[in-house]
């Protein structure tokens, strides 16, 4: 007897280390139910940014569960299956099994949780800010200690309604999400409808907007709130999830697109040349969304119509890809944006070219006429 009793007193507490050490910290990942036939009747959430996610919490060990406001199957907006994290995120049976069985907020239990994580897309602006439930495991995760509430993209709309002691939770947090210039960029189709601007309603709560030039990757951490700007800062934010709980985020190869977005940002932010950029797409164009790059330089010419020096770096992106990608409507926008710059032998360079291929030849040849009036004058 008095052995057993030894041995009782001499393991249990290398049994509960044990335990300890083996516990998984715990996410409960949010994703919006207001999603309807793929996006067209009613938008839904942003499968990458759950894929993204999903895949860098289950590298890491995290225990997962996946809830929506009304629980069950829930709709994403449309995506590309082809993206290597979709492609990862439909040979792992239990991530999907999870997507179609969401766990209901309201039979949600927020103590059982480490983190929270609402994923963005334009469904979560319907839904997430008026979710009593989920306000309540924010309000719970908020009051308690060692806990991580994060969300990306339109995800911080979760935060507008959330208020303790007649206090909105987000006065005075640093935080950021889809921004007003994002919206007016890439938000044509739903905005209007929309109950509320992201930006201007975290403003008006008190938080502390911070944001990066648009779609470039941006995470703000405040407090024990961690969010990210829009799709491109989903690993970003994911990782910064790991690491608040007190975890390494494993190595891993970047993706295509998430690549691309870091070259963007650091050549617009002079951190990397353009030759190194020209250099690296010229050895390693495989590791790139070309396109991806090229439309950046489109979106940012067609933001900067007003400002010069962001209209040079645009354009610095669009020849960058021209070598390796080539579509005839950038290319014209390219000669007209030459040719407002008073640089009339680049913008003719590219209408002769476009007519030689006989491209938007019309377009070509009436910059063509305008140019050469110009010169007569």
């Amino acid at each position: 007897m008095k052995k057993t009793i030894l041995c009782i007193v001499f393991f249990l507490p290398i049994m509960l280390l044990s335990q300890t050490k083996n516990t998984k910290k715990k996410v409960l990942m949010v994703v919006s139910s207001y999603g309807k036939d793929k996006g067209d009747s009613r938008p839904g959430f942003e499968f990458d940014e759950f894929s993204q996610a999903y895949l860098i919490f289950k590298n890491n060990n995290l225990s997962i569960d996946v809830a929506s406001p009304k629980g069950g199957k829930v709709e994403p907006d449309k995506y590309n299956k082809e993206k290597a994290y979709n492609q990862q995120l439909f040979e792992d049976q239990k991530a999907l099994d999870l997507l179609n069985n969401t766990k209901s907020t309201a039979s949600i239990i927020a103590e059982d949780y480490d983190a929270i994580y609402v994923v963005g897309g334009k469904g979560a602006m319907f839904d997430l800010p008026f979710d009593p439930s989920l306000q309540d495991i924010i309000l719970n995760l908020y009051k308690s200690e060692n806990t991580v509430i994060a969300s990306v993209c339109h995800g911080p709309a979760v935060f507008a309604n959330v208020k303790y002691n007649d206090e909105y939770i987000i006065n005075g947090i640093a935080l950021t999400g889809f921004s007003n210039v994002e919206e007016d960029l890439f938000g044509k189709k739903w905005v209007k409808e929309f109950p509320f601007s992201l930006e201007t309603k975290l403003k008006s709560r008190g938080a502390q907007f911070e944001q990066a030039d648009f779609m470039l990757p941006k995470v703000v951490i405040s407090n024990n709130f961690v969010t990210g700007q829009n799709p491109f800062s989903t690993t970003k934010s994911a990782e910064a999830v790991v690491k608040s709980l007190g975890l390494t985020p494993v190595k891993r190869e970047l993706y295509n697109d998430e690549r691309s977005a870091y070259l963007i940002q650091e050549v617009l932010d002079d951190t990397k040349t353009i030759v190194w950029a020209e250099d690296e797409l010229a050895k390693n164009k495989t590791n790139y969304d070309i396109p991806l790059v090229a439309a950046y330089g489109y979106y940012k010419i067609l933001a900067s119509t007003e400002n010069n020096e962001e209209l040079i770096k645009g354009i610095a992106l669009v020849e960058l890809t021209s070598p390796h990608f080539f579509n005839e409507n950038l290319q014209l926008l390219l000669a007209k944006t030459y040719a407002s710059l008073n640089e009339k032998e680049k913008a003719k360079h590219i209408a002769n070219e476009l007519i030689s291929k006989e491209l938007l030849v019309e377009q070509a040849e009436s910059l063509l006429a305008e140019l050469n009036s110009k010169i007569e004058d």
